[in-house]
């Protein structure tokens, strides 16, 4: 059985979740969301609760996975809906800079242009100094573009320069060390 698949998700006050056949829609107060249901799983929803379970009394290997996914993914969207997800990431380096402009952020970061990450629908960007914020509803898109910002120019690990996420660890390499001729 699926470990969390089992776990029921409380709706908190605010939200409200409709089922129209195999398709979900979350809203709430930061906006709304909707998704397509496998044909294998089944959604109920009483008592501000949602129930996942697989259609099948034995359900198959696959079965088991989709359980777990629409359950987590259901999840993500009550959570998104009410509290809404953000990620953060730090550019370090000297002359490296973002800007945030009408419907896109500008990364200088070494290069002879800067790039331009377009913002998608239902994110929003944030710069303060060399913090960047990137936050959302959909935790799926939030995490997308924050991984195409850090695309842009990883962090190197000789010297630290780059763009990571905020409490990330950039394993450091020593340079190369000068050997000493002995006479």
């Amino acid at each position: 059985m699926s470990r969390i698949g089992k776990k029921q998700i409380e709706i908190p006050d605010g939200v409200k979740v409709e089922l129209l056949g195999s398709e979900i829609k979350v809203s709430g107060p930061k906006g709304q969301l909707q998704g397509q249901i496998h044909q294998d799983i089944k959604v109920e929803v009483s008592n501000n609760i949602i129930f996942v379970s697989p259609k099948k009394e034995i359900p198959l290997k696959k079965d088991k996975a989709l359980w777990g996914l629409y359950r987590a993914l259901i999840n993500n969207m009550v959570e998104g809906v009410s509290k809404g997800y953000e990620k953060k990431l730090e550019i370090e380096g000297v002359g490296f800079k973002a800007v945030v402009e009408a419907d896109a952020l500008s990364l200088n970061v070494g290069f002879i242009h800067p790039i331009k990450i377009k913002k998608p629908e239902g994110v929003t960007f944030l710069v303060e100094k060399n913090l960047i914020t990137v936050s959302g509803i959909s935790k799926e898109k939030v995490g997308q573009v924050s991984a195409e910002i850090r695309q842009a120019k990883k962090a190197e690990p000789y010297k630290g320069k780059g763009i990571k996420y905020q409490g990330e660890k950039i394993r450091r390499k020593e340079g190369k060390k000068v050997v000493s001729a002995k006479k």
